[in-house]
């Protein structure tokens, strides 16, 4: 760490070391004072932990992300399961929402990438890639996690037009349609069994020729008459122009391809929850999410915590998110408030 930071809001440099003050004339992008919360990433964890900390008047700054502002849900078309919205919502307009709702409380977002952070000591250091260095008590980490793709090129292109990686976010969509999904483990079959519940049926491709998920998992699945299987096969193209409409899907023991025609894909192949930033400074799970004590999100460095999918490896909604993100504003005021 240098030598000297500013401490919050009164443009006032502080040394390190010594603790001494002098007054100067603070900068207009808040980088050369201590800003009480600086959060790390945005989507509903970061915008709702910005809402609750400017309302705190603990002036939040919030590194929104120069090209991943918003978070999964800038690439989702219709939410229908946020509470509030009778007739659902776009996505996008529910991520604006969120951002304006935290800057009329005061928070400063700043569409900005972290290229590296040092949460030990009182005060944070938080360097963006364009160099500037940012100093903070209080740290929240919200950067997410990012479903594992299937590596086609129009997976992306169908996003949200019959491609999808959350069955409860999108299934309601395809009543009585057909449905694939694509993995082998417990998310894949969970995925698939909750889509019966609206799809006329469901096909499971799967890479292999046996399952990896639980026994009891597998048992549902293979005894649900509206599940069928297509076993040591992998989808290697998507047909559509405006939405899904069929899949290219390869025999890899034969070699053969066969069509499929189905009105969406999901799938199912894991997550990976965006921690390089932090991996070597916090504890992480098992799972790979960043480790929290018990339903807090207070992480092992003290001052630092995390909200959001990047410490849920199980629901990953925006709900879930957003209350997460509470929970961290309201964890990081007790922290300040202790100092």
């Amino acid at each position: 760490m240098t030598d000297s930071v500013f401490s919050q809001g009164s443009g006032s440099l502080i040394d390190v070391k010594t603790q001494n003050v002098a007054e100067t004339e603070p900068r207009e992008d808040g980088s050369d004072r201590v800003h009480d919360i600086a959060i790390i990433g945005s989507g509903p964890a970061g915008y709702t932990a910005a809402v609750y900390a400017a309302r705190a008047n603990l002036q939040p700054v919030v590194f929104a992300s120069s090209v991943a502002a918003g978070g999964d849900l800038m690439t989702t078309t219709e939410v229908e399961n946020y509470p509030g919205f009778i007739e659902g919502i776009q996505g996008p307009e529910l991520m604006a929402n969120m951002q304006q709702q935290a800057e009329r409380f005061g928070a400063d977002i700043q569409y900005e990438d972290v290229d590296s952070v040092e949460l030990e000591g009182e005060v944070k250091k938080i360097t963006l890639q364009d160099g500037t260095v940012h100093w903070a008590k209080a740290v929240i980490i919200s950067t997410g996690s990012e479903y594992r793709k299937l590596g086609l090129d129009d997976e992306t292109r169908l996003s949200g037009h019959g491609v999808s990686w959350c069955a409860t976010c999108d299934g309601f969509f395809f009543k009585d349609k057909p449905i694939a999904v694509v993995g082998g483990g417990d998310s894949a079959l969970e995925e698939a069994l909750f889509l019966t519940n609206f799809a006329s049926n469901v096909t499971i491709i799967h890479r292999r020729d046996s399952l990896r998920a639980s026994e009891i998992m597998q048992e549902r699945a293979l005894n649900n008459p509206k599940i069928t299987f297509i076993w040591d096969s992998a989808v290697v193209g998507i047909e559509g122009e405006a939405k899904t409409e069929a899949l290219q899907v390869e025999n890899l023991k034969s070699g053969l391809t066969q069509r499929l025609e189905v009105d969406g894909l999901f799938v199912a192949i894991g997550s990976d929850p965006r921690t390089d930033l932090v991996k070597d400074q916090l504890e992480l799970t098992p799972e790979g999410t960043i480790a929290v004590n018990g339903r807090s999100s207070k992480t092992n460095v003290p001052g630092v915590f995390a909200a959001g999918d990047v410490i849920d490896p199980t629901y990953r909604q925006a709900i879930t998110a957003a209350g997460s993100g509470c929970v961290a504003a309201i964890d990081a005021q007790h922290y300040l408030e202790s100092l």
